[in-house]
């Protein structure tokens, strides 16, 4: 999906009123019936990561760490069937899996006696039922199904779901005879910084050559777009010629400003492609 600029904004004036709980979903897509849930999730993980980013030090403070942990011990001791922990992570405005991981975190260097492991603290996140308190693991289990933007189930949502898109691009060079290679096989023969793909014969798609293809699954904003053409899709214009970048979830329009430098955005696998070898067209 292609949004313009003021489009974009008005979603994202929308997001900063919101949390990151999976509730925060119905009520940006009852503001915005005619843009997917997914181009919304996008944009709001987005948007709620820019925000964390700014804020997320002070909630690193040592003492802020130790306020929010006596609350939490406080709280619990008092509520200890309540959702306490995901309560005081709304309270304070942090993303609740963030949130686990601090109080989690505070509570081993006690039962540890000083700094906590960094390997037990991420296994007991994915798998809080190692946790040695139960009333613990059962709040950190709340917290962590209800982000939607952080913690070891988002990452693995996000894991599978950029595999997904990853085969289904394979699947579409495939159903049109292309030719290509694939980010293993490129590695394999000691490419280290690669796109998705590479094509083996290059194609033209409205107009423009195309040598790679590189799959988001993600919404393509201002800062993730300048980011991406300064860590990769520049590297791979100078390596291996003009590209194709598709943002699966949609992309701000202005951003595709690049054609005639050599980098084309779409939002889904392009249906006019000629075939430069031929010059057949594959519609």
């Amino acid at each position: 999906m292609r949004l313009s600029r003021a489009e974009y904004k008005e979603i994202v004036r929308c997001i900063e009123q919101l949390r990151p709980t999976r509730q925060c979903m119905k009520i940006l897509k009852e503001s915005f019936p005619n843009h997917s849930q997914s181009t919304l999730l996008s944009i709001f993980s987005l948007e709620y990561q820019k925000k964390t980013k700014r804020t997320i030090s002070r909630h690193h403070a040592p003492d802020v760490i130790e306020s929010h942990y006596q609350r939490y011990l406080s709280e619990a001791k008092a509520r200890p069937t309540a959702p306490v922990l995901l309560e005081l992570a709304n309270e304070v405005d942090l993303s609740p899996a963030l949130m686990a991981r601090i109080i989690l975190d505070r509570f081993l260097q006690d039962l540890e006696g000083g700094v906590s492991s960094k390997p037990i603290l991420s296994n007991m996140l994915k798998e809080p039922s190692l946790i040695p308190d139960q009333i613990l693991a059962n709040h950190i289990y709340q917290c962590t199904i209800n982000d939607c933007c952080y913690g070891p189930l988002v990452d693995c949502i996000k894991h599978g779901i950029g595999q997904e898109h990853e085969v289904l691009l394979r699947d579409k060079l495939e159903e049109r005879n292309l030719s290509f290679l694939d980010e293993n096989q490129l590695r394999a023969m000691g490419y280290d910084k690669t796109p998705d793909i590479i094509l083996e014969v290059p194609i033209a798609v409205e107009g423009h050559i195309v040598h790679w293809i590189e799959s988001k699954a993600s919404f393509g904003d201002d800062h993730s777009h300048r980011t991406y053409l300064n860590e990769q899709f520049w590297s791979y214009w100078n390596r291996f010629g003009p590209g194709l970048v598709i943002y699966w979830y949609g992309f701000i329009g202005e951003l595709d400003c690049q054609r005639d430098r050599g980098i084309l955005l779409k939002d889904c696998f392009p249906t006019d492609i000629v075939t430069l070898c031929h010059g057949t067209r594959h519609d």
